[in-house]
């Protein structure tokens, strides 16, 4: 029982997480594409991230050695900013979202 109510609690934060991500698609320098659904995941290049909610308008995601930053701006538009390997970085030009 308690294993269930641990899965659960676990499925619930993981939700909460993906809940304020809106639908868009990116491209970052260095050919990285980025794509993510609407309260759910992010992808880059077409593999899944892990997504971290810092707080209601800020998620960091990670993957394939890049962490992009994710900011929900107040006219609902998203702005990206993307870390990768060797020091690479830069901003994302979004190409298409809600």
């Amino acid at each position: 029982m308690k294993r269930i109510a641990i899965t659960l609690a676990t499925l619930s934060v993981a939700g909460v997480a993906n809940a304020g991500i809106p639908f868009f698609n990116a491209t970052c320098p260095g050919g990285i594409e980025v794509h993510a659904d609407k309260g759910g995941y992010v992808y880059f290049n077409g593999k899944q991230a892990k997504l971290k909610k810092v707080n209601k308008e800020y998620y960091e995601a990670t993957g394939s050695g890049i962490t992009l930053s994710i900011s929900l701006n107040p006219d609902e538009s998203v702005s990206l900013t993307y870390t990768g390997k060797h020091g690479a970085n830069g901003v994302c030009q979004v190409t298409d979202s809600d």
